[in-house]
């Protein structure tokens, strides 16, 4: 394994999913490429940043899969706003638009990081009616196409401005999922249908920059 480790203490372990080298200990998967295996990749390493492209969609999936722990990304728009996420609990490929893995994702696209959506999964979180939008009182609240998958965060006012680094926190423990973004609690959610899975980044339009993806063992 390439990837750093440090010890925090007992019962705690740090891993920095991205050593700023390479994408040792990930793998892309990227829809496009199965019909054109020339495609040159979305996702690279930058300047010592690991940079996602964009276009063409898809993910970068860790090849490991974790539970109990702290996940620590900091992420830029560098040229323009747009969309990205955090996937964890990651699982069955492409479940979603033959896209998107089965997991819970959390937002990052700008204005709105934070958010969860549920993609094959599910999580809950307290005013479910005010924070999960229905399209008619018949829609089930579950990771289905036809479900209200999409969980708005507490705050839209917690990022930094274009182009500025941000710093998002994941806690994942148990059922539970709390994210910060810049120190403040964005969304909390509990009863999660998986516990575990892997970790992955997204290509959804446009660059972003990560200079760190830092992973932090809570234990059980």
């Amino acid at each position: 394994m390439a990837w750093w480790v440090s010890s925090l203490g007992a019962g705690a372990e740090t891993v920095a999913l991205f050593n700023g080298r390479d994408l040792s200990g990930w793998t892309a998967d990227v829809p496009k490429a199965d019909a054109d295996p020339s495609l040159p990749p979305v996702f690279i390493v930058r300047d010592g940043k690991l940079v996602s492209l964009g276009k063409p969609g898809g993910h970068l999936v860790t090849n490991d899969s974790f539970s109990n722990y702290r996940l620590v990304v900091e992420y830029r728009f560098a040229k323009e706003a747009g969309n990205c996420g955090v996937l964890v609990h990651a699982s069955t490929p492409r479940r979603l638009y033959r896209m998107f893995p089965q997991s819970i994702e959390v937002q990052m696209m700008h204005g709105n990081a934070g958010d969860f959506w549920c993609i094959g999964e599910n999580i809950e979180v307290p005013d479910m009616e005010k924070r999960r939008p229905r399209k008619d009182p018949g829609q089930a609240f579950g990771g289905e196409v036809t479900d209200a998958r999409r969980i708005l965060n507490l705050t839209d006012d917690s990022e930094k401005p274009l182009g500025e680094w941000n710093a998002m926190e994941i806690e994942c423990r148990g059922d539970e999922v709390k994210v910060f973004v810049n120190g403040t609690l964005v969304n909390h959610g509990r009863r999660s249908t998986a516990k575990s899975g892997k970790i992955a980044i997204q290509s959804e339009g446009v660059e972003v920059e990560f200079r760190k993806v830092e992973l932090t063992r809570t234990g059980s």
